[in-house]
């Protein structure tokens, strides 16, 4: 996710770039979801708020599972109708996205 302080004109930036528009919808907190990514691959980008990697698995207790044997702390799952998520932070504080689809 990439922070975007004017989603639309930077919606415009990255088509000029050749992006293509993955998803357009409402969000969860009254903003628009805009999810971008080139032709022929699979990593997009999501213009946000915020900025933050989201980590993509099939099974998301099992992964949290993982990480805690691991010693790394995972936020509570919250469902939502885009699927389920979950935050956790490394060292310098940067935010990772765990997303059941």
């Amino acid at each position: 996710m990439l922070p975007a302080a004017d989603q639309q004109k930077a919606k415009a930036f990255y088509l000029q770039l050749g992006f293509q528009i993955i998803k357009e919808a409402p969000g969860a907190h009254g903003n628009t979801w805009i999810q971008m990514g080139l032709p022929g691959s699979n990593t997009t980008i999501s213009l946000a708020g915020f900025p933050g990697i989201i980590y993509e698995t099939d099974n998301i207790e099992l992964k949290i599972q993982e990480l805690n044997a691991k010693g790394i702390e995972v936020g509570n799952i919250d469902d939502t109708p885009w699927g389920r998520f979950a935050w956790l932070t490394d060292l310098d504080g940067n935010r990772l996205c765990l997303h059941e689809k």
